[in-house]
């Protein structure tokens, strides 16, 4: 969308006859849907605006002009300082848990899901909330090089320097992509995000009023105790039946280690430590985070017994499954994936529709006739 289109877009919501109208530029401001807080920054970039008598245009022109829509340009110093929404406070309280507690995200590509985990009083972490997401891009599989739109799977710690503000998708946080042991493998690739809106060329999209969520409990947590959070990337929930529909995939093995981080979280309900040897992850193993993640690995065990032993019996019920022949066909990918509510919405509205709902700034739908396909079965195909 090109800025001249942007700025038709915003101009096209504008109430033109409450404009028009003798009320004072407060109550146009108030009539045609500016905020409270909005109206407090008009009053501070317009100090004589009791006094103006021209049309409402005439003092929101320089915003239209900037960005298309003059709430962008009212909220870009802000939006990043939003608090936490009064409601999921209220969540966190009925969980024993407070804002400045740690967290760790997870999210599967295949569900289209995003959840936000925080540590409570017992020490364990609990589900606080999950967002469906609205569009992730490339096939089931880690990022390997840059432009293959690739939505990153693995391991990252994301600190608050890695939180963005001012991104042109409402708000944004780098996943670290690649990581110590992705560029040691050669992977290329950067600002890999998760951001707002609903269009991905590698990032994850779950809307601006989703990201606007996230990045605030993100923000609080990494003010109390915690320098970084995890984020854990997975193709799917690595249960055996999803590991067993996909045992032929050529990133089955890769699947297998970091489904390690999988088990340990499910167990234990925190994160795991990570390191690298072999070129792979190894997790819980005791070897420094910080070593050459191409060396050779030492003899290493995950040290909790009850992961090995959650590891082992989801290992038998894969083989059980595969013995049996109860595996469905694995979904395949032409270009990422939606959620199905999301999906759902598309096929009702359409693209442009969407896009509104999405995105403060309408940022379009990546690719929608992808969206609508994906997942399919490779037999229909």
């Amino acid at each position: 969308m090109t800025d001249e289109q942007e700025s038709k877009v915003c101009l096209g919501t504008v109430d033109t006859e409450a404009v028009q109208s003798k009320a004072s530029l407060i109550d146009k401001a108030k009539k045609i849907g500016f905020k409270s807080a909005e109206i407090v920054e008009l009053k501070r970039l317009y100090p004589d605006l009791k006094r103006i008598s021209g049309n409402l245009f005439l003092l929101i022109l320089p915003a239209f002009l900037a960005t298309g829509c003059v709430l962008t340009t009212l909220d870009v110093d802000t939006r990043g300082s939003q608090p936490i929404p009064s409601k999921l406070v209220r969540e966190m309280k009925s969980k024993s848990m407070s804002p400045s507690d740690p967290i760790l995200v997870r999210i599967f590509k295949q569900e289209s899901e995003l959840e936000i985990w925080k540590r409570g009083k017992s020490g364990k972490m609990a589900l606080l909330k999950t967002y469906p997401m609205c569009r992730w891009s490339g096939k089931l599989g880690p990022k390997k090089k840059n432009g293959d739109r690739q939505a990153p799977e693995g391991i990252y710690h994301v600190s608050s320097g890695m939180l963005n503000p001012k991104s042109q998708y409402h708000l944004s946080f780098n996943l670290g992509y690649p990581n110590r042991l992705e560029s040691a493998l050669g992977y290329t690739g950067d600002a890999l995000m998760v951001h707002g809106a609903c269009s991905s060329s590698g990032c994850f999209a779950i809307t601006d009023k989703a990201v606007g969520e996230v990045y605030a409990v993100a923000r609080e947590a990494l003010k109390g105790e915690q320098s970084s959070f995890q984020v854990q990337s997975f193709p799917f929930r690595m249960t055996p039946e999803n590991m067993a529909k996909n045992t032929g995939d050529p990133n089955y093995r890769f699947w297998q280690d970091i489904k390690v981080a999988y088990d340990f979280f499910e167990v234990n309900k925190r994160k795991p430590n990570v390191s690298y040897c072999g070129g792979r992850y190894v997790f819980e193993t005791g070897l420094s985070a910080l070593g050459d993640p191409l060396a050779a690995c030492p003899t290493t065990t995950v040290l909790d017994p009850q992961v090995l032993a959650k590891s082992k019996e989801d290992e038998q019920k894969i083989n059980a499954l595969l013995q049996t022949g109860e595996v469905s066909t694995a979904y395949r990918y032409s270009d990422g994936g939606m959620h199905p509510a999301f999906r759902q919405q598309l096929k009702l509205i359409g693209a442009k529709s969407l896009a509104k709902r999405t995105s403060f700034s309408a940022v379009p739908i990546s690719r929608p006739k992808a969206a609508l396909s994906d997942p399919y079965s490779p037999n229909s195909k």
